[in-house]
């Protein structure tokens, strides 16, 4: 075995935590190297995840779009069409986002390794490689980035061909008729509402009265009523008696209650789990909790202070954003260096169809935090782009303290909420005002003109409750 080779950062993979840390680290003037054990960069967040899900997403809405806008003609996807073909773009995507990935790293300086890491101490990692070649580092800090993979429970039995999980859903070559899906997080609701769309037969089942437990439940409902309009089915509050291929044509479910659903797949979206057994985390002092991910505080180190973790590694909510600003901190933090305070104000983004987005305090929190905040809204059905696009499905929530002067927090459903929340964003940041909201001129017609009227709806609940105690 060859001498070690030293760093002064190792980071072990290459999603986007792993990438924000290695560049961090190299703009810092820092020796960095960056193992990652898949062929590409950009892990599941670019191969099986975030960009094939959205670019599905993409080609879903266009078609809507072409549904909506051609009354003049018929307009239907053909029976057993082929993902692929509606996945065209997605390996030009994936290579856009490979090249530029690599050349950034290139361009900092940044050793890139492709192997299977694992430690052998607190300050070596050992890597092997395709052709079973070991290579030893060590450093005197170290990024876990490894990611997650999907949780599938013994009790469900994934083939990956009838029964699925989220990485061999797109897989898939024909478009199901009937898709059931269990779990109702982000996963399972995203992908309900893409294949809904698509005119796929969609019942989505959970443990839950409600799925998205963690956001807005008004904003939930929003997407439960849009979701079954389009001719999907929600089954909240149900357990799984049994599932099973039955060798011929369906995966047959057995609720709790008795129920019997036939699909032609199965999506199991009971979350993911992180990627940490091939780590050997025991021989660098660590360990994972009870959800099977790494505790860390707030500057993302572990229990072994020179040992940092980001991203999905650490828990929910599993966002690319809030991984790479993890990982910035975390690498800011070990070379003391100023950190900010921007995971404070990470927007939620949810690319279920319609979007949901959130930041700062929704209802429930205010109403937890002080007495009787006030709550503006500006239904999508109101707003002109909205009535344009044919996206009337909508709602944006302002949430004010109870003098209704400054903002709280946002939370949206409707067309372009992950974009829009950024406004909301900008104005938390700058502690804004909600006379601020009213003050400003949007372009008509936009779909932040809906924050103008949310403010007035404010500042009209408390003007008329000075005139009542007036009165």
């Amino acid at each position: 075995m060859s001498t070690p080779t030293a760093y002064d950062i190792v980071i072990i993979g290459a999603g986007p935590a792993g990438q924000k840390a290695a560049i961090q680290g190299a703009k810092a003037g820092k020796r960095v190297a960056l193992i990652e054990r898949e062929r590409g960069i950009g892990g599941s967040c670019v191969y099986r995840g975030t960009i094939p899900s959205k670019t599905l997403r993409e080609s879903a809405l266009h078609i809507n779009r072409l549904r909506r806008g051609s009354e003049a003609f018929e307009f239907r996807i053909k029976p057993d069409a082929e993902i692929s073909a509606l996945l065209s773009r997605l390996e030009e995507v994936v290579q856009a986002h490979d090249t530029f990935m690599s050349k950034q790293l290139r361009r900092n300086g940044i050793s890139l390794f492709h192997g299977r890491a694992r430690f052998l101490n607190d300050r070596t990692v050992e890597m092997q490689a395709v052709d079973g070649a070991r290579q030893q580092f060590t450093a005197e800090h170290f990024v876990i980035a490894t990611g997650t993979r999907p949780r599938n429970p013994a009790e469900f039995p994934v083939d990956h061909e009838h029964i699925l999980d989220s990485d061999s859903l797109l897989p898939m070559i024909y478009l199901p008729r009937s898709l059931a899906i269990i779990g109702g997080g982000v996963i399972g609701c995203e992908y309900a509402s893409i294949f809904a769309l698509l005119g796929v037969q969609i019942t989505l089942i959970d443990r839950a009265t409600a799925p998205l437990q963690f956001m807005d439940q008004e904003l939930v409902a929003q997407f439960v009523e849009s979701f079954e309009q389009r001719g999907g089915q929600y089954l909240g509050g149900q357990t799984i008696q049994s599932m099973a291929w039955d060798g011929a044509t369906h995966v047959v479910t057995i609720l709790g209650d008795g129920q019997i659903i036939k699909s032609e797949k199965l999506l199991v979206a009971l979350g993911r789990q992180a990627n940490a057994e091939e780590l050997n985390l025991a021989a660098a002092g660590l360990q994972v909790n009870a959800k099977g991910s790494l505790s860390v505080n707030q500057y993302c180190q572990t229990d072994v202070p020179h040992i940092y973790a980001a991203g999905d590694m650490v828990g929910a909510p599993a966002l690319a954003s809030k991984a790479m600003e993890q990982s910035r901190r975390s690498v800011r933090h070990a070379l003391n260096l100023p950190i900010g305070d921007a995971l404070s104000t990470i927007p939620l983004g949810i690319y279920t169809i319609p979007e949901m987005a959130s930041i700062g305090m929704d209802e429930k929190t205010a109403s937890e935090r002080y007495r009787n905040p006030l709550v503006g809204r500006a239904k999508f059905e109101e707003i002109a782009r909205a009535q344009i696009s044919g996206s009337s499905d909508g709602l944006l929530k302002m949430i004010a303290d109870p003098r209704g002067e400054r903002l709280l927090g946002i939370q949206i459903v409707g067309e372009s909420a992950t974009e829009l929340i950024h406004l909301g964003q900008m104005a938390l940041q700058q502690g804004a005002m909600i006379e601020s909201f009213i003050d400003s001129v949007f372009n008509f017609p936009t779909y932040a003109e809906a924050y103008r009227v949310a403010a007035l709806d404010i500042l009209g609940q408390v003007a008329k409750r000075d005139t009542a105690a007036a009165a």
